[in-house]
């Protein structure tokens, strides 16, 4: 948010007992143009404001004070610079009214050490070691938007980049190398429609995206390229989440829309942020008509997170007549903190409820890819038109111990999908969502029902670092994960992909299993 050119030399005197608010603070208001100050009790604070005569006349217009009421009350109060401007008031800054970072996708130190001037950089770097208790021989695990490989420890993702705001012109990038860039893109149909290769266009970028900030309400933001979705709470980054391996109405619903949004925030405490996009995670679109959805986000106070996403789109390739609607919803609570407690020091739990359908269209083939054919119904379908719809629900509890060093998590969720048109395509045989395989048929009248539940420990000697063992079951009602002898074709006692992804191999069928159980080492750095 940037001030008027009139107030950008205002000097500014952050006064707080609480570090994370003398970190962040300064960072907003310099991006206002201001110079910032900070001290971190009354006494101090007096003494830089006494100082003022030797800046040149250049006084403080703004004292923010929060939490030394008592010293100040204390101390004599100084006498007023000849030169001192007037009090400026600052428009209040959106949700930093209070510490967020409790919930789920949230989580992190609040001072950012990449920053200088205008740019506030960021590092991230996940490494995990997953071990599927089937023992795949080819080491693949399946039906997961996060873990990919088992027993070897692989770099899940490297990224960085950061934030630019400059006189109210913004910009973020953040890179995508290692495994995310492989497995990202291949659950995306949209780069089977014509040409250009937008898989391999896009597939090293997480998050690309300009804009333009409007000094309007508490603000308004506008802003074009590839951003986060926000659908299924938990984020792409699984250093801010509460475990590793979400459950199925996150780890199967969008991680990243490309298009255009506008975030409005009519108070700090509420966002209302309508998109035009591609599509359900989709690098280009899938028909003629772009998706549109948006999300609204109230926090009345700081123990409690409301949020609501909406979508509708037509997001079956080449199938431009079935449409899609989709609603996410989720509340998350901090019951209890104890700001120091060497045992339980805070407890929070969260609630997603989604719900969508599909309905019409008739489609066929395309570049041997298997597109869903058939008119479907939201609901009481028939044999001519099946049911396709989405139900799922997850529920996490989160407790942090001995002053946030520890932290513990239990949760899990459930899916109901006929029709599988969120369900992720198993890598049989290099199959991809593009190329779909005849060994998994994602087609109207399918069923599929899954469920899931983890366990998670994590230690966090540092905000920017953190070390987590997690346990996961999952299960589902038809053959789905890796069994023993893979996903991956074995001709004449050769292992390797045998003609176009996901096609039929003759003498040959990938070895499925209802069920999964794997545990999880990472470790995850934000800096």
């Amino acid at each position: 948010m940037t001030a008027p050119e009139e107030i950008r030399a205002t000097r500014v005197l952050v006064v707080d007992d609480q570090k994370d608010i003398r970190s962040t603070l300064p960072v907003c208001l310099e991006g206002m143009g201001c110079a910032v100050e900070e001290a971190a009790g009354g006494e101090t604070a007096l003494a830089l404001v006494e100082m003022t005569d030797r800046w040149m006349a250049l006084a403080f217009a703004v004292v923010l004070f929060h939490a030394s009421a008592a010293m100040a009350q204390s101390a004599p109060a100084p006498a007023p610079a000849a030169a001192a401007a007037a009090p400026l008031a600052v428009a209040p800054v959106p949700f930093a009214f209070a510490d967020f970072s409790w919930a789920p996708g949230n989580a992190g130190a609040s001072e950012r050490p990449l920053s200088w001037g205008p740019f506030t950089g960021e590092l991230r770097v996940d490494v995990a070691y997953h071990d599927d208790m089937s023992q795949p021989i080819d080491h693949t695990i399946s039906g997961s938007s996060e873990a990919f490989r088992s027993n070897e420890f692989q770099l899940t993702q490297i990224g960085f980049g950061g934030d630019f705001d400059y006189h109210n012109v913004q910009a973020r990038l953040m890179t995508q190398f290692g495994m995310y860039s492989q497995t990202t893109p291949r659950n995306d149909a949209s780069p089977g429609r014509g040409q250009w290769n937008l898989a391999d266009a896009y597939r090293y970028l997480s998050e690309a995206y300009g804009g333009y900030h409007l000094d309007v309400l508490d603000g308004i933001n506008i802003q074009g390229g590839i951003f986060m979705s926000y659908l299924g709470l938990w984020s792409y980054y699984n250093f801010d989440n509460w475990t590793y391996q979400p459950s199925f109405v996150s780890s199967n619903t969008p991680w990243f829309f490309n298009g255009v949004r506008v975030q409005i925030f009519t108070s700090d405490k509420l966002k209302i942020e309508p998109w035009v996009i591609n599509g359900w995670q989709s690098y280009g679109m899938f028909n003629e008509m772009p998706g549109f959805g948006g999300q609204i986000l109230w926090t009345p106070t700081g123990w409690l997170r409301l949020v609501s996403n909406e979508y509708v789109g037509t997001d079956t390739l080449q199938t431009p007549g079935r449409y899609r609607v989709h609603t996410d919803d989720s509340v998350m609570v901090k019951y209890y903190e104890a700001k120091g407690a060497r045992l339980l020091s805070k407890a929070a739990a969260s609630l997603t409820v989604d719900a969508g359908c599909e309905w019409g269209g008739s489609g066929g083939t395309a570049n041997g890819a298997l597109v869903p054919a058939g008119p479907v119904s939201c609901m009481n379908g028939t044999p001519d038109a099946p049911s396709q719809f989405f139900l799922g629900f997850m529920a996490y509890t989160r407790l942090w111990f001995d002053r946030d060093l520890f932290g513990f998590t239990l949760g899990g969720g459930a899916i109901d999908n006929p029709g599988r048109y969120l369900v992720l395509m198993p890598p049989i045989n290099g199959a991809t969502a593009f190329s779909g395989t005849p060994y998994f048929p994602e087609s109207p009248g399918e069923q599929f029902e899954a469920w899931d539940g983890q366990v998670t420990f994590d230690y966090m000697p540092s905000g920017y670092l953190t070390f987590r063992l997690e346990y996961t079951h999952r299960a589902a009602s038809v053959p789905y994960f890796s069994g023993h002898y893979g996903v991956t074709p074995i001709v004449d006692g050769v292992m390797g992909d045998v003609g176009a992804p996901g096609s039929a191999v003759p003498g040959w069928a990938p070895d499925l299993s209802p069920t999964e159980d794997r545990v999880t080492l990472a470790m995850l750095l934000k800096l």
